[in-house]
């Protein structure tokens, strides 16, 4: 009896370290949740930015189509959704001549061969007869394609 009574303590100690070790709370990684300024990421990142920026204003499909996954859709500001092909049709009948965008990274998160960029954006085009500068934030999500990364 009493050495089923000592297994039964021990079982039990063994038990309870058990349970306190899992509920121990998880090492927190000293890496940042994002990248800050100046970061090579925001470097990397800007500069695939800019060569969206520079595609759309410059009415440049191919370069256009290297930033921009098959799988791309956009949601605008106003809630139109489009495709990768529907945004090149766009770029090729291109008929608001002032069209020109501008954008910058704020911050850059990667997860694996997933990104998440985050900024700011000014689009200046016509609404009407008017010239408008449309100022907004974007949340572009990357996936790392081929040794480069491309916009989905």
């Amino acid at each position: 009896m009493r050495s089923h009574l000592f297994v039964f303590s021990v079982s039990s100690l063994l038990l309870a370290s058990c349970i306190a070790i899992a509920q121990e709370p998880a090492s927190v990684s000293t890496k940042p949740a994002a990248t800050s300024v100046g970061s090579p990421e925001i470097v990397q990142f800007q500069k695939i930015e800019d060569s969206w920026s520079s595609a759309l204003n410059g009415r440049d499909q191919y370069t256009l189509e290297l930033v921009l996954s098959p799988l791309f859709v956009d949601v605008s500001a106003s809630g139109d959704i489009t495709t990768r092909n529907q945004q090149l049709a766009q770029v090729i009948t291109g008929e608001d001549k002032t069209m020109h965008m501008q954008q910058r990274v704020i911050t850059v998160r990667l997860l694996g061969d997933i990104a998440v960029a985050n900024g700011t954006y000014v689009f200046h085009h016509k609404a009407g007869s008017a010239q408008v500068d449309e100022k907004g934030v974007f949340t572009h999500v990357y996936e790392r394609l081929r040794g480069g990364w491309v916009c989905i």
